[in-house]
């Protein structure tokens, strides 16, 4: 059987990077192994499978190149906007069903935005020392008085705050250590920023590793993006409700991305978040299965 394969850059910046996902639409036929079988050949960070929904608009199902996964940002972006320039879905609000349940999706112009539930934190305060060691760092080069914590919008990421961009471009990843404790902690990855933006006006610059889930890095993670906004703004007490998150400036090679995040606040407390960006398709492959 052959399968088509669009390849989408989700989060570019200004036209150009981002992180390349696969999309399959009208996947209804497909099982859980063939789309592994699929997701494995394509060898992306991951590849999303559109399907029908009874409760959706859509049904979508990740897939690494080992397993599947419950969410994932850059691949929900990368279908939305494909399936806009389609001209299956118009601006506006849409869903996706996920195997954790629905989540609102919303179009605005050539942008999609992914909904994530509010912050839940987990303190690792007794872990940091470890932490550290599997980034090859040690406490000083951490943001003084802020420490690493996980935060859990869908997904759960390790978030660690470093004093400035040259701290996190030296970090050294002992990729063993990052899955054993990704593993501990039911962590999706690590992601790693320092308030220290390429370009004016954005919020923070960051790196994202996941071993445990066959990515060493990646230039976006939306679902990243999510929990680091929430950190900034009730860790960091940056009072907005939007920020923007450069990611994959600091890879080699270079991927630049930017991915926008909206907080919804009620009651000084955030209650959910839309992380989104732009997208471009890139190009097609076929895979047998």
């Amino acid at each position: 059987m052959d399968i088509e394969v669009q390849i989408v850059n989700a989060f570019t910046d200004r036209g150009i990077g981002g992180n390349p996902a696969g999309v399959v639409v009208d996947a209804d036929g497909l099982n859980a192994r063939q789309k592994l079988r699929v997701a494995s050949q394509i060898g992306l960070s991951e590849t999303a499978f559109v399907s029908s929904s009874n409760s959706a608009a859509f049904k979508l199902d990740f897939f690494t190149p080992t397993r599947q996964i419950a969410h994932c940002g850059h691949a929900t972006i990368a279908t939305f906007s494909y399936l806009r320039q389609l001209n299956r879905i118009a601006e506006g609000a849409t869903s996706k069903e996920t195997i954790d349940g629905n989540r609102d999706i919303f179009i605005d112009g050539d942008m999609a935005f992914m909904e994530q539930i509010a912050p839940q934190y987990i303190d690792v305060e007794d872990q940091v020392d470890r932490i550290l060691h599997s980034l090859g760092m040690t406490d000083s080069d951490l943001l003084t008085n802020i420490r690493p914590v996980i935060v859990n919008t869908g997904n759960a990421f390790l978030i660690v705050p470093m004093k400035n961009e040259a701290t996190v471009s030296q970090v050294a990843p002992d990729f063993e250590a990052l899955t054993r404790i990704s593993e501990d902690f039911d962590l999706i990855g690590y992601y790693i920023f320092s308030a220290t933006a390429r370009v004016t006006g954005r919020d923070a610059g960051a790196r994202m590793f996941a071993p445990r889930y066959g990515i060493k890095e990646e230039s976006a993670t939306g679902m990243a993006a999510g929990p680091l906004a929430c950190f900034l703004h009730d860790r960091l007490q940056i009072n907005k409700n939007v920020f923007l998150i450069e990611q994959g400036h600091l890879m080699n090679p270079v991927s630049p991305s930017v991915i926008t995040v909206k907080l919804n606040i009620k009651d000084q407390k955030i209650s959910t978040l839309m992380a989104g960006g732009a997208a471009k398709a890139m190009r097609s492959m076929t895979v047998s299965i």
